[in-house]
């Protein structure tokens, strides 16, 4: 089959795509974006977290025909150009990137959370990442990336409306 889906705000046609096919796969082997990560295939982990119509979903479960007309955003799509998005460089200046591979569904995951939630709690913050594993950091390096991220992106603490 073929799937015409969005992804990163560019029009993306792949052919010949398997029933079986994840969204993942597409993602990785067919459209050359490798950022989302394949580590567990079963929703477990969070490494494939991306956007599809603006939730999160991992990619892993999702089949590739789901995709037929929606809109992904990878963590390609997450900065603008060579700019870091202050998501991204809060992780960085925190050591909350060790290995990286979960740093990318991680990434998404706080995006979506300080969308919908200027200020965060500890609580909130971690009940936001609980489907995201790392086995490197122990998260408080993590959570102190979000704390910085949401200053930065929310400064006085609320939504500019």
């Amino acid at each position: 089959m073929r799937i015409t889906c969005t992804v990163n705000g560019q029009t993306h046609q792949a052919d010949d795509v398997w029933e079986g096919e994840s969204l993942l796969y597409l993602l990785r082997e067919r459209l050359g974006l490798p950022g989302s990560k394949n580590a567990c295939e079963q929703g477990e982990c969070g490494s494939c977290t991306v956007f599809m119509d603006d939730e999160t979903v991992c990619a892993c479960l999702v089949a590739a025909g789901q995709a037929e007309g929606r809109e992904i955003r990878t963590i390609e799509g997450l900065s603008e150009g060579d700019r870091l998005h202050p998501i991204q460089q809060a992780f960085v200046e925190t050591g909350a990137v060790q290995c990286g591979f979960c740093t990318p569904g991680l990434l998404i995951q706080v995006a979506d959370l300080l969308r919908n939630n200027a200020n965060p709690t500890d609580l909130e913050i971690r009940e936001a990442l609980a489907g995201n594993l790392c086995r490197c950091t122990g998260y408080e390096q993590i959570i102190e990336a979000v704390r910085l991220a949401a200053a930065r992106i929310h400064p006085t603490g609320e939504f500019a409306r």
